[in-house]
């Protein structure tokens, strides 16, 4: 294996802040590995060159602006013009723990993976809703499942809040595609297609500070409930029961309250059981009691918006016969 050179792609758009924030952690970072820090402004009206400038004397940067065409096709531009011969892709939200290139340097410079993703975590600096929503998007008793696990994983589906792709799996699957969100499990089924392995780098983790309320993180969920049945289409061997289960969940639960009102209280009992064990995991974790009360709210949330996403795409596609791309224009750049 020749040695690694990393470039870290990160697409931003309208957020000077955020990248202030992240750059502050790259200064922070361990170890004497070459890397440069590859910024691709996406078409935004408020532009991050004068903070991308600004440390120009203590990082390698290299700055673009394009047109807005979206965050996978602005990721593929940033690896279309990065010097490196292994691409790390970061979203601008995200902050780096100190020792994050030198866990990620020392996995595969023991175990070489064409690309691998790492899980998020919240920061201590977070505000409770981002602390409640980070639970209830890597906890494995929610939809966060395999996101938030602590073993090496063979054939992980990476995230590009965190993912690793070495430029021949770049050059080989033409990188990311046109819909979003979902451009990722995307790439991650291409590439397993084409015999490129996937793992998870569980040490490799970073801090994610989701720009979030309520109704955007409905919003999100959403789209990733109407996203899955369309990549089920293009990958039908990725189909799993398990991306019925927060539909499930959901109708679970309405069912369950509306049988309480008829006197039968076993179903209401188990959901009551299953979000007391959330709630003392949500508070161990956070041990916050704020956190713990909002994490069980992000759950509700999250269940039914990505049910009621997953349903509806489901019915369009396959009970309608509809193409994705006109069933669901905005969930694709063009």
């Amino acid at each position: 294996m020749d040695e690694i050179y990393y470039s870290f792609i990160i697409p931003v758009y309208n957020r000077p802040d955020e990248i202030k924030e992240l750059l502050d952690s790259f200064k922070n970072l361990e170890g004497n590995l070459n890397y440069e820090v590859v910024i691709v402004e996406d078409g935004s009206s408020i532009k991050a060159d004068e903070v991308a400038n600004s440390y120009n004397e203590d990082l390698n940067i290299a700055y673009f602006y394009k047109e807005n065409s979206g965050p996978g096709d602005s990721r593929n531009y940033g690896m279309r013009h990065a010097k490196g011969n292994y691409f790390i892709i970061l979203d601008s939200d995200v902050i780096l723990p100190s020792n994050y290139l030198m866990e990620v340097n020392n996995f595969l410079s023991k175990a070489y993976y064409d690309c691998f993703g790492g899980p998020d975590a919240a920061h201590h600096s977070f505000s409770n809703l981002q602390k409640a929503i980070n639970f209830a998007m890597t906890s494995f008793i929610t939809t966060g499942g395999i996101r938030g696990g602590k073993q090496q994983i063979e054939d992980f589906q990476p995230r590009s809040f965190n993912m690793g792709l070495s430029k021949k799996a770049f050059l080989e699957t033409g990188g990311f595609g046109k819909i979003h969100p979902g451009e990722d499990p995307d790439l991650s089924l291409r590439l397993l297609k084409l015999g490129f392995k996937t793992t998870l780098i569980d040490k490799a983790f970073v801090f994610h500070k989701r720009r979030i309320s309520w109704s955007k993180f409905y919003k999100q969920v959403n789209k990733f409930g109407m996203v899955r049945p369309i990549l089920n289409q293009w990958h039908p061997a990725s189909k799993s029961i398990t991306y019925w289960l927060p539909t499930l969940f959901a109708f679970g639960l309405v069912m369950a309250c509306a049988l309480s009102l008829l006197g039968i209280m076993l179903p209401i009992y188990l959901y009551a059981f299953y979000f007391s064990i959330a709630f003392i995991l949500a508070l161990f974790s956070s041990k916050n009691l704020v956190v713990a009360v909002l994490a069980l709210v992000a759950i509700l949330v999250q269940f039914f918006g990505y049910g009621y996403g997953f349903i509806r795409s489901t019915f369009n596609l396959v009970v309608l016969k509809k193409q994705p791309e006109k069933a669901f224009p905005h969930l694709f750049f063009r």
